[in-house]
């Protein structure tokens, strides 16, 4: 079971998850402090270690929508999030499959900061309201690739394993 810990509605941009005036800053143990940087309150939670990792941050509509940066996905990935969300936007998602950040698809997801959800396969679970919701599994490759922790670690696997040294 994991907490939600940060709600944001439809649309939200990568210029809002991680914005364009920290682009020169692209190393991934460096892009976490930047993830939703304008958001004081948050960003304040987040850099002073009150929000653990593994945590949920649910979503509306379209996340990640905006430009193609990678630095959006990488800053989220680096708190180790699980995002929850009721669709995103398509080169976001193919970014966070890449680099191996747990996304959940629930069109229907209904949550607050605070709720417990309990994350499955098929179902996400409101602990908290007693609510279902309906997960729209990626497929299958995709979700490998996340399991690997990202494109990199799941091709070094493969590689790995055709050459009979896994």
């Amino acid at each position: 079971m994991a907490k939600v810990v940060y709600t944001v509605g439809d649309d939200v941009s990568t210029d809002v998850i991680y914005p364009g005036r920290y682009m020169a800053t692209v190393l991934a143990t460096e892009t976490p402090q930047y993830a939703f940087v304008d958001d004081v309150e948050f960003s304040a939670r987040l850099n002073g270690g009150k929000v653990p990792k593994g945590s949920v941050l649910v979503a509306g509509k379209n996340f990640g929508c905006g430009s193609s940066r990678e630095q959006a996905v990488s800053c989220l990935k680096g708190w180790e999030f699980t995002i929850v969300a009721a669709s995103f936007a398509r080169i976001f998602l193919q970014n966070a499959i890449n680099l191996g950040l747990h996304v959940v698809s629930a069109p229907d997801i209904e949550a607050s900061e605070g709720d417990d959800l309990e994350i499955a396969k098929q179902e996400v679970v409101n602990k908290t309201t007693g609510k279902s919701f309906t997960v729209q599994p990626l497929p299958r490759s995709f979700q490998a690739i996340i399991d690997a922790g990202g494109l990199i670690p799941y091709t070094r696997k493969r590689v790995l394993e055709a050459a009979g040294k896994a």
